[in-house]
């Protein structure tokens, strides 16, 4: 087997993070009992960013999967691979973070197909094991190795849940936008605008969350706030970045959209 270059892996440059909590200490204590950690919260709100920090805090390489309903076992963790010389086994993400001691992350891993998502199973008890079956082996995870997943309850349904059997093996951190200051900050500091312009888009984000469940499934998430600073950053009009970012992408119902341009306009009209 070939030697994976680790390096790959690490974070180099410092992610941005701004505290809402004491997540970073909990979280801390939790990697060094190596104890699976499930992220809780709604789409956009640092979920993802927390793990990269953590992970170049910590100094440990961090291997991320993109979960979708596609998703089977063998994209985790590995399959024979036919090639000019025949057969060789190629390690799925999974497998490669156990070998290596790297943070796995499993982003939205709600959804994985539910048969997928067994396989992690004895990496997240007291066996911190991995079974390769099709190759006959049985991975002991690394020292280092610690999984983390990320989970929107939002969306949860009896098609699209996590099993209490996976759930209960994970410890559990729940994320929630910023309140108004961080989020602001936060802001203003991923897309180089005032805080001033910066406040006014966290603003319509609160105006528009509190249409979620009455006729939005999602509001306004701070990456969608970074990606409008980012337009107007660049010189384009309040109004079309907000629209761009803020209205189009989150419905396709007129009254709604509706409701949202009246919230950009009564702070950029």
């Amino acid at each position: 087997m070939s030697v994976i270059d680790i390096s790959q892996y690490k974070i180099q440059k410092e992610p941005y993070y701004e505290a809402v909590g004491d997540e970073i200490a909990l979280y801390q204590a939790a990697y060094d009992a190596r104890m699976p950690m499930m992220l809780k919260g709604p789409t956009g709100c640092g979920k993802s960013r927390f793990v990269e920090y953590m992970a170049f805090k910590l100094g440990k390489p961090l291997i991320t999967v993109a979960c979708n309903e596609d998703m089977t076992a063998s994209d985790l963790v590995g399959r024979f691979l036919l090639d000019k010389e025949g057969t060789k086994w190629q390690d799925g993400p999974l497998t490669t973070a156990a070998r290596l001691g790297a943070i796995c992350y499993l982003d939205e891993v709600v959804e994985a197909r539910q048969d997928t998502t067994v396989v992690i199973h004895p990496l997240t008890d007291h066996r911190r094991t991995l079974p390769l079956d099709k190759k006959g082996e049985l991975i002991e995870a690394h020292e280092d190795f610690q999984l983390v997943i990320s989970y929107n309850p939002g969306y949860q349904s009896l098609m699209k849940d996590l099993k209490q059997s996976t759930k209960q093996r994970f410890g559990a951190l729940d994320f929630d936008y910023p309140e108004e200051k961080i989020e602001t900050d936060i802001v203003a500091k991923e897309s180089g605008i005032d805080t001033e312009l910066a406040g006014k888009l966290v603003q319509i984000a609160h105006r528009a969350r509190n249409l979620k469940g009455h006729g939005l499934d999602e509001g306004i998430s701070t990456r969608l706030l970074v990606y409008a600073g980012n337009l107007i950053a660049k010189g384009v009009e309040p109004v079309a970045a907000c629209t761009m970012t803020m209205v189009t992408p989150l419905t396709d119902d007129p009254d709604m959209r509706d409701t949202l341009n009246a919230a950009v306009q009564t702070f950029f009209g």
